[in-house]
């Protein structure tokens, strides 16, 4: 057993990989607890994060329109595939958010997330036209102040 140790030993040395002189074990224990205990922290602060049930306290930023619509950003807790009753049930109860599953398995888009999306899409394209608008309005200003008109 030595001797294979020894000849891994020469041949992980010539790379650069060998093992620590006796001296360095302790460094080496050292250096190897520390980064331990960091991927451990970094673990669990990632496993919070992930499964925090303070859900405003996450280390994760948020944008508005995710603060907003919250509600579908919910985890779906899904059946077992096996258990008919739950999948039954969890069907019934109108499957995952923004189709509703019917009996037989077809997926109906539902009507309410297709107004959703418009809406969304009509707001944030007035947000961008009264963005463009306001900067419109600003260097019109500001050329008429150039030429020595007064503008409010």
């Amino acid at each position: 057993m030595r001797n294979v140790l020894r000849r891994a030993n020469r041949f992980l040395g010539r790379y650069g990989f060998g093992f620590p002189p006796k001296e360095e074990y302790y460094y080496w224990k050292q250096v190897m607890k520390a980064m331990l205990c960091t991927y451990t922290i970094g673990g669990l602060v990632w496993l919070w994060d992930d499964t925090s049930p303070l859900g405003w306290w996450t280390l994760k930023p948020r944008p508005k329109e995710e603060k907003e619509l919250a509600h579908m950003y919910e985890r779906m807790q899904y059946p077992y595939p096996g258990d008919t009753e739950a999948v039954e049930e969890f069907i019934k109860s109108g499957g995952t958010i923004g189709t509703v599953m019917s009996p037989k398995g077809f997926i109906e888009v539902a009507v309410d997330a297709d107004k959703f999306q418009k809406q969304m899409r009509s707001k944030k394209l007035e947000q961008e036209s009264m963005k463009l608008w306001m900067r419109m309005r600003n260097e019109v200003i500001s050329e008429l102040q150039e030429n020595g008109f007064d503008v409010e």
